[in-house]
Formats: structure tokens, sequence, C-alpha cells
């Protein structure tokens, strides 16, 4: 494979950069040492601008071309530094040292290669243009995508197109998967709030029994996906919260579900948002409770431009060889706050194979540093074909 020879000879100073950001995760917003040490790195490798506080905690580099950088065409190239609430259960010499955090989704690798692309762009400005590297916080539903873009990053660093990269296990190492359109689902968080009758648990007949409320809801829930979104649109609701009661002979008064809506179209979002209204207090009203549903509109659609992704793709190939790119890969239904940024500019989200791990957010993940140069070199690769001198 035709990895950047600069990037090969770096690939154990970036394993280094990686291994010590997993080993202190932080969480949502709170990467101060995250980012201050992507600062000071870029700072270090000569980046014309290194802005924090983006978004809040966000981190920005500056990196123009050396062939005529001033004025020319501005692209941005996104990666992620938080972690998530999980114990680490992996035994690495680098295992996280903060009890209850761990970066079991790879940004931690993410944060890395982008620093290796920013170092050689910065050291060998063989492009005609400006390149903005992008540290985000708050992926893993703080919305830190959201808030850099609200911030006004786009307008303040003049960015014309956005490109993102994540880890993808199961891909093989070595190969890189896209595809134009929809390909990650937009989430959405559902709380529903139960009111019954509490009550002694040896008199269920003169309660209102909200844990069967509950049950029966989330039951009937299942039933929208299966019988009201059409067979060929994909769907996901899934309720991973049941909060009632404290003791086992009294029927609470109260009960709390919490969960998540998945869609890949506008069109099914709205269906499932519609239905759950329905189907929540329906079902309550037939135990002679009551229910209401929050619907809160989170992450959108992670939707990929046409002629983006299929730059994206040709990128890759020059790096790993078009055999090794699939630009037709199954939309998944996880979801991702890119997406924020793909509604604000043209751009491709593109996954890069991390080989036979445990899966993303699993307490025995870790990122596979062998994909390191090849994320690294399709960052270097995509801004020099991107912006040719």
């Amino acid at each position: 494979m035709p990895i950047v020879n600069r990037i090969a000879a770096m690939h154990g100073e970036i394993t280094a950069w990686r291994r010590d950001i997993h080993a202190h995760p932080e969480l949502l917003y709170d990467v101060q040492r995250t980012a201050a040490t992507v600062a000071d790195k870029l700072k270090r490798f000569g980046c014309d601008e290194v802005v924090t506080g983006i978004g809040r905690t966000g981190v920005v580099g500056v990196i123009r071309g050396g062939k005529g950088g001033e004025g020319g065409r501005v692209i941005g190239l996104r990666a992620d530094m938080d972690a998530l609430p999980i114990q680490e259960a992996g035994d690495v010499p680098y295992k996280s040292t903060v009890p209850g955090k761990m970066h079991a989704c790879g940004h931690d690798g993410h944060t890395a290669m982008l620093l290796g692309a920013a170092q050689y762009l910065a050291e060998t400005r063989n492009f005609a243009g400006t390149a903005i590297v992008i540290f985000q916080p708050a992926e893993e539903g703080g919305g830190g995508g959201r808030a850099m873009v609200q911030d006004g990053m786009m307008d303040r660093f003049r960015i014309e197109e956005v490109y993102g990269m994540h880890n993808y296990p199961g891909l093989p190492v070595g190969q890189f998967a896209l595809r134009p359109g929809p390909l990650m689902a937009a989430a959405d968080r559902i709380t529903i709030e139960i009111e019954g009758r509490g009550g002694h648990a040896a008199r269920p007949h003169v309660a209102i029994d909200t844990v069967l409320v509950g049950a029966q809801i989330i039951n009937q829930i299942q039933s929208i996906v299966a019988r009201n979104v059409d067979p060929l649109n994909a769907a996901v609701i899934s309720i991973c919260v049941f909060q009632a009661g404290s003791t086992d002979n009294v029927i609470p008064q109260t009960a709390l579900l919490r969960g998540t809506a998945r869609s890949l179209t506008p069109e099914v979002r709205d269906l499932l948002e519609q239905r759950l209204h329905e189907v929540v207090t329906g079902t309550a009203r037939l135990y002679g409770a009551t229910a209401k549903l929050t619907y809160r509109r989170d992450y959108p659609i992670t939707r990929n431009h046409e002629q983006q992704a299929a730059f994206a793709a040709s990128v890759a190939a020059q790096v790993v060889g078009r055999e090794r790119v699939d630009d037709d890969v199954a939309p998944v239904m996880g979801a991702e706050d890119f997406s924020f940024m793909l509604e604000a500019r043209p751009g491709a989200f593109i996954f890069v194979g991390n080989g036979d791990s445990a899966g993303l957010h699993h307490p025995a993940y870790d990122f596979n540093d062998e994909a390191i140069p090849i994320g690294a070199s399709y960052w270097v690769k995509l801004v020099e074909t991107a912006l040719p001198g």
C-alpha cells in the first residue's frame, strides 16, 4: 500500500501520542488535557494559527499551503477527542488511568491520526489553499459538532468542504468504506413519564400499576417499526432505561422509560415521532394511567454529499488500492454529530478498518495502531489532491 513515507516513519511517534491520550480519557466538553495537548502540538508543528475554545473546548489549526495558501480553497478535516463513561476491561500498558472512563470508540486514534497529518502538512506544505484541522469535543452525546458550527467555525475559517473519518471494527485494517447519501442514522432521545396510582402490592385492584403500564408501552412500541415503517426502510426504537419503584411490596406511583429512535430518512423520522406519541398516550389510557412522551431530535442523519463522497473514495484508493475501498457500504444505525458539519458544508464521512477488534463502546475495545499510517496518509492525500499546486 502506498503509505506516505514520512507518515510511515512517524508511526511510532503517533502511536505514542494515541496511547497517552488513551491513558487519560476525558468526557464530553471536559477535555481540557486532551485539547491542551492538541493545541501544544499544533503550535510546535508550526501551524499558522491555533485557536482554542471553539465550541467550548474545541481546537482548530490553520495550515496554509506553500503553493499559494492565501486566497485559495479551504477544506476542513475533523477528529473527535472525547471518551466514554465505561470501565476499561483490557489490560494494556496504556490502560485508562481514570476509573469509569475509557476511549471505547477510538477517538484517541482519530485525534492522533489527524495530529500526524497536521505535522506532515505543516512541514511540507505541498498544496495550494488552506487546510483546517478540527479537533472536536463532546461527540458522544454532547453535540460538540453542533456547538462548533454554532460558534461560527465554518464562516470564521472560510471552510468550503469538510471531511471526517471513523474507525470501523470488523473492517480489515487497510480498507475503507463509505457511501453517498445517508451513511449513519439520525439519533433522537425518548423520555416517557408514566403516572399511575401507587398502592400495596397485595391490593393491585385499587392501584394503577405503572410497572405493568411501562411493560405494555415497551411491547407496543415494537409494533411501530414492525407494522408502521415500510419494510424497505430502516428504523430502530430501543427502550434502554426502565425506572420504577424501590421496594418489593409497593406498586409505584410513577415510572420512567428512556431510549432512542433511529432513522435514515426525514419521512421515517417524522413517522416514528408521530406514532410514538400515539402509542404511548393510547396504551397508558387503556390501563387508566397517563404518560407524557418527550421526543428530542438530537443528531441528524449523517448524509454524505455525492461529489465529495466520490472524491473521498478516490483518495482512499490512492492509499490502499481501489479494490480495498467499498464506496457503497450499507448504512449503519449508529449516529455521528459530524452530521451537523455536513449540514453546514458539503463533505464526506469515511470508515477506516480497525480489524478484528471488540466493537465500539465495548469495555474491551481498543483502537488498532496498525491503522494509524493508513488514516493519516488518507488525510495527507486528501489535502494534497483537493488543493493541488
